[in-house]
């Protein structure tokens, strides 16, 4: 934890929206400010973040750690309107009656008596993903159960096992649907001196109806992995838990993380539909928080697209944003690797794309199979990336390897972008993203034409109050 933080003290225009908590809004009407409405754009964008990184005067240590609140934009035949709600967690709520931090979390540690510092647990702050299921929604975090809310309210329900979570097993925030089945994948890890990490197949309600458990070395980080054709791989990057200074209370889960450049890549290759291990193989040292995509070639290759780092200093950066001010460099790129899925041997690595990226992905139809655009976040050129965060998003071409990008102007800052099929065009997509605009502090919704995204948005929808940086979205 760490002290109140003045938030008029030089800081960049991003940094307004995190020092106050978010304001929740009930279902409001969105005036639009520019364009319309796409008559084929109709259903719900739901996104997720950290909302609160303060409680009782006192902030949180990093970004993962702040509470999870959920923004519902419903595009319907009678115009477009959004909900703003906290997700309701165990530990949202006793910290909420006690005005004051009580958890231990990603970058903070317990705080209080050694007994509460070893016993209390970790806040699940459910601030990372959104999963749409039929009859609800569900608010990811890694470390733990996902929790349920109504799809239209966003009222919370609480955890859910989704009927195979037995032993709080932790399901993570990066799923993959299926474009073919509409089966889900997911996965956790429990941490101990022998890790396991624990796949999850699940049917289109979200069901689990498959699981199966496979050992990894030590107390890995794995924040995401990818479907491609028949597998599900998982690239375990070298970074290792110190576990004995978490269990003891002497660090944070943040500040016990290691890079060990010398133990490389490990790659675990999955059947997708018996769960079981195909492969191992080994690659060189890089961290990435997520994939694009993956596909299978036509010759047997699995192709994967990653937003990959040479190191771990991602991580101290994202730290620092919770601060309101950022010093360290974290540059990734856009890499695919080419890798046998029966030997797990990488044969090659190509950089796609050397300007810094991240939350790539592809339409939902293409998840698993061979994309033609990979939809991204990234910065405005000449931005100092030590100092700000990501302000502009983009498509990238796989076929002529062009790299479009919408500038939103300066001071502003774009969500990670959602790509959407029109409902009576099938040959027309959208991209929907959600502006802060750090000049007068306030939040629009934008849609631009997925094809002409260097063009001005076709609508832009004022919501009603700022809303925080998010981590993740989807759209029902």
């Amino acid at each position: 934890m760490t002290a109140t933080i003045n938030p008029s003290t030089n800081h960049n225009a991003w940094a307004k929206v995190i020092f106050e908590p978010a304001k929740e809004f009930s279902n409001t009407p969105l005036p639009i400010i520019f364009g319309k409405v796409p008559q084929g754009l109709r259903g719900t964008l739901y996104r997720n973040g950290p909302a609160r990184l303060e409680r009782g005067g006192v902030r949180m240590g990093h970004w993962f750690d702040g509470d999870g609140a959920i923004l519902a934009v419903n595009f319907t035949n009678t115009g477009a309107s959004a909900v703003y709600r906290y997700v309701q967690t165990t530990g949202y709520k006793e910290e909420s009656a006690a005005n004051k931090l009580v958890y231990a979390n990603y970058g903070m540690v317990a705080p209080g008596s050694l007994w509460n510092k070893l016993f209390k647990g970790v806040k699940n702050a459910a601030n990372t993903s959104v999963l749409a299921l039929p009859d609800k929604l569900l608010a990811l975090w890694e470390g733990g159960r996902p929790h349920a809310l109504n799809l239209q309210t966003l009222e919370t329900y609480g955890e859910d096992d989704l009927g195979g979570l037995n032993g709080k097993l932790p399901y993570s925030a990066h799923y993959k649907r299926a474009a073919d089945t509409g089966e889900i994948y997911n996965f956790g890890i429990t941490p101990s001196l022998n890790s396991t990490l624990n796949v999850y197949k699940s049917t289109a309600s979200g069901r689990i109806v498959q699981k199966a458990v496979h050992n990894v070395d030590g107390v890995p980080l794995v924040h995401d992995f990818v479907l491609a054709g028949q597998y599900l791989v998982f690239f375990i990057s070298p970074v290792r838990l110190n576990m004995l200074a978490v269990i003891t209370g002497l660090s944070c889960y943040s500040d016990a993380l290691e890079w060990q450049p010398s133990k490389g890549t490990q790659i675990l290759v999955i059947d997708r539909q018996t769960l079981e291990i195909v492969s191992r193989g080994e690659a060189e040292p890089w961290y990435q928080w997520h994939f694009s995509n993956g596909y299978v070639d036509a010759n047997g290759t699995i192709v994967t697209d990653i937003a990959r780092y040479d190191n771990f200093q991602t991580n101290q950066y994202l730290k620092e944003v919770a601060t309101g001010k950022t010093h360290t460099v974290a540059k990734s790129h856009l890499s695919r690797v080419f890798l046998n899925p029966h030997t797990g041997k990488v044969s090659n690595i190509e950089k796609l794309l050397d300007s810094h990226c991240e939350f790539p992905g592809v339409p939902s139809e293409y998840v698993g199979k061979n994309s033609p655009y990979t939809y991204l976040s990234t910065f405005r050129p000449g931005t100092d990336i030590s100092k700000e965060i990501l302000n502009a998003i983009g498509r990238y071409d796989h076929h002529t390897g062009a790299l479009i990008i919408a500038d939103v102007g300066e001071n502003c800052y774009p969500s990670e972008p959602i790509c959407v099929k029109d409902l009576d065009n099938p040959s027309q997509a959208w991209v929907i993203t959600v502006i802060y605009n750090g000049k007068c502090n306030t939040s629009e919704v934008w849609v631009y034409d997925a094809d002409r995204l260097n063009d001005e948005p076709v609508c832009k929808l004022e919501l009603p109050g700022a809303i925080p940086h998010s981590f993740h979205g989807t759209w029902k």
